[in-house]
């Protein structure tokens, strides 16, 4: 970007001259502003109170960020908005993620909203998230570690506000589902300072009712309403979260609405997603229960009827049968049944034995012709007789293979240079081995060789192409 500082401040005014090329408009400055801004700020995060906003029908909602010391006009499109979870309104503390700009129009600088989230929120969920994952990977929040809710408990123990409203939905849910379940209700404060101090205290209580002259619980129910996540933190901390895994006795957390979660939610053994919802579970219906145990009643009573009347039949055919009148006679048919079994018993170890004896001798018929001996022996005959074909076939070449070099041998001969030299022919080369092909090729004073049968001859040349015509 160029500079457009001047080049010295100290020179005097009349020297000052006017540079066309240095006059921008209006536009050029403000976008060079923007670019600046763009460039050296990027996105940031900025906090403060929410003032003048406004929504409009396209969706975007325009607002201003102020604090004790200044303001800050802000502008979030339809895109971003639709992803916020939060309600924007005057009043609200927040802190926005986004990119400074310029809205060249209005030669306004302005911050191009693209997240939001109420003032604390973000710190909190932070430590909300790496307490959660730190207490994971401990294995606080494992299936295994989690004791069963009994079905039927006749002792709950209540850890709530006694004055809100959770307290009374769940009295009133459990009193009418459930009038014979025997309810403490142990007091505690659910909001502000001392809420895990006093909740931790009421678990180490209940654990050790016994010894406070209070009926031990089957269940341990901790209880509030709804609120932010400022409202629950106390059900964050990490010395409740063990406290509550720590609990001999079941516990199951009811803190806030179905949407919230909270570190006690991890660590109990249950999660209901309200305080009413957590009586429910504890207490089944009244009158589901009546029906169920009527139904019991009547399939016992049934079960017990016929059970009798099978014994009452066999108790009168006893009295009736031969055993009651003759039983000298019945005993000593027993006793023949007895020997008769006995024989049939013999009989079948007998006929055993002899399927045994039959499978042993077929196994010892093919030990022997399996016998590892036998088959070295036929291994050993097999190579034997392969050794000879092989020696047979390798004899039979090597004739072959005479033949053809004594064929070859014999062709060498009648087209080598003494065949030729037989015939009258002889061959001549220079000393230095070269080939003479042309007697034109030779000078005066070259030593030549001659190679004829039986010999050669070494001459000197003493004219060239004297034989020439």
């Amino acid at each position: 970007m160029p500079d457009y500082r001047e080049a010295d401040r100290t020179a005097d005014h009349d020297d000052m001259t006017t540079d066309a090329e240095q006059i921008l408009t209006v536009s050029q400055l403000t976008r060079e502003i923007r670019e600046v801004l763009e460039s050296r700020l990027g996105s940031v995060w900025v906090e403060g109170e929410v003032s003048n906003h406004r929504l409009q029908s396209s969706g975007h909602q325009y607002f201003t960020l102020k604090d004790a010391g200044a303001q800050l006009s802000c502008v979030m499109f339809r895109g971003a908005a639709s992803r916020g979870g939060v309600k924007i309104a005057d009043g609200v503390q927040v802190q926005v993620f986004g990119e400074i700009s310029v809205y060249e129009p209005r030669g306004a600088y302005q911050l191009v909203v693209r997240q939001v989230q109420l003032k604390g929120v973000g710190s909190l969920q932070a430590r909300f998230e790496a307490l959660k994952r730190r207490l994971y990977e401990e294995g606080l929040f494992d299936e295994e570690h989690k004791r069963p809710i009994p079905k039927l408990p006749r002792v709950v123990a209540l850890v709530t506000s006694p004055t809100g409203a959770a307290i009374q939905d769940m009295l009133n849910i459990l009193t009418r589902r459930a009038p014979w379940l025997h309810v403490l209700v142990y007091p505690v404060r659910v909001q502000g300072a001392g809420v895990e101090r006093e909740t931790i205290e009421a678990l180490r209580v209940l654990n050790e009712a016994e010894a406070h002259g209070l009926p031990r619980p089957d269940t341990i129910v901790i209880g509030r309403g709804g609120g932010s996540i400022e409202d629950l933190w106390a059900y964050n901390e990490e010395s409740l979260a063990r406290a509550v895994f720590a609990s001999e006795i079941p516990v199951i957390s009811a803190v806030g609405h179905e949407i919230d979660f909270t570190i006690a939610d991890f660590a109990a053994d249950l999660r209901a997603p309200t305080p009413s919802a957590a009586a429910e579970l504890l207490a089944p219906d009244a009158a589901e229960l009546r029906r169920h145990l009527d139904a019991t009643r009547m399939r016992l009573q049934s079960r017990v009827e016929m059970v009798l009347g099978h014994h009452g039949q066999v108790l009168e055919l006893m009295a009736k049968g031969p055993l009651q009148h003759e039983p000298r006679r019945r005993l000593e048919q027993a006793g023949q049944d007895v020997d008769e079994m006995e024989a049939r018993v013999q009989q079948q170890l007998q006929d055993c034995l002899r399927r045994f004896e039959d499978e042993l001798r077929q196994r010892e018929q093919v030990l022997v012709v399996q016998h590892p001996r036998v088959l070295i022996n036929e291994a050993a005959n097999r190579l034997e007789s392969q050794s000879q074909r092989l020696n047979q076939s390798l004899e039979h070449r090597l004739v072959r293979l005479e033949d053809r070099l004594a064929a070859r041998v014999e062709v060498m001969k009648n087209l080598g240079p003494e065949s030729v030299f037989a015939r009258g022919f002889s061959h001549t080369q220079f000393a230095d081995g070269r080939p003479l092909r042309d007697a034109s090729e030779a000078g005066p004073g070259d030593r030549l060789m001659t190679r004829m049968q039986g010999g050669g001859i070494l001459s000197i040349v003493e004219q060239a192409g004297a034989g020439q015509s």
